[in-house]
């Protein structure tokens, strides 16, 4: 029976855990460039269950003596395996800024091109958010004051925010003239997460500069988060109705235990 509880108790855990996936899509609706987590949940491996000291007689053409008997397998419960982000293209909104920058790949509506930008260790890290400004030293940063990149791994600095972009990235201002950093990958599912709408490879290795056919910049605009915030609403409603019927099942359990403990013990006694 205790294998119950924890069937039961793995069902509950696996569903708060995907709530909290889907209230961090929903909390991200507005962010832009923010890709939707999808979780993927899967069963424990099955365990092959024995009897101690059966009463059969062994034959001698059986494969083993064994004083255990075999009596089937057992499903211990369910875990949300990996959360993977859904790297399709969001849709386009126009800010009017000079400093908001949106990709739009052109190979499909997979979000495969990046821009790249550098943290507060030196390390380089991928976004799709152009959401961008000058800092005071007239660096182009990001919202979180990350610095953002040109093809050659460069900060780029800027006189004002009075500059223009063009389809495949480069940027004028002032007689100042650099290429932004935007990169691409076939496969952005190897991406590994780091919150704030930031990706990195795995052992950081770097990524190849996208070729002008694979993307184009488009100035004053945005890209919006991809998350479906009905089938959201929907997924969280019925994740919740699968944590309460596996509470269910634990309050029964729970019962059955009491009356155990209670009545069969107390006439045993």
């Amino acid at each position: 029976m205790l294998r119950g509880f924890y069937t039961a108790a793995s069902g509950m855990i696996t569903q708060q855990r995907k709530t909290d996936l889907l209230t961090n899509n929903m909390a991200n609706s507005n962010t832009p460039g923010f890709k939707s987590d999808q979780s993927t949940i899967r069963a424990f491996p099955e365990m092959l269950l024995q009897r101690l000291d059966k009463k059969s007689i062994p034959v001698e053409n059986s494969i083993s003596y064994s004083r255990f008997q075999n009596i089937g397998s057992l499903n211990t419960g369910v875990y949300l395996q990996e959360a993977i982000p859904k790297f399709l293209q969001g849709d386009m909104q126009e800010t009017g800024l000079k400093t908001d920058l949106a990709i739009i790949d052109l190979n499909g509506n997979k979000s495969s091109a990046f821009f790249t930008v550098q943290d507060q260790n030196g390390e380089t890290k991928y976004t799709r958010n152009g959401n961008f400004t000058i800092d005071p030293n007239g660096y182009l940063t990001t919202a979180n004051g990350l610095y953002v990149l040109d093809n050659q791994q460069n900060r780029i600095q800027l006189n004002s925010d009075q500059f223009e972009v063009d389809n495949n990235g480069t940027i004028t201002a002032d007689g100042t003239r650099a290429r932004l950093g935007i990169v691409y990958t076939n496969n952005p599912e190897d991406l590994l997460k780091e919150g704030d709408g930031l990706y990195r490879t795995e052992n950081n290795r770097g990524l190849p500069n996208a070729a002008n056919n694979q993307y184009r910049l488009q100035q004053g605009f945005l890209e919006r988060s991809n998350v479906d915030i009905s089938q959201t609403m929907t997924d969280m409603l019925s994740t919740y109705r699968s944590f309460e019927a596996n509470q269910k099942v634990l309050q029964a359990y729970d019962k059955s235990m009491e009356r155990a403990v209670n009545e069969i013990g107390r006439v045993n006694g």
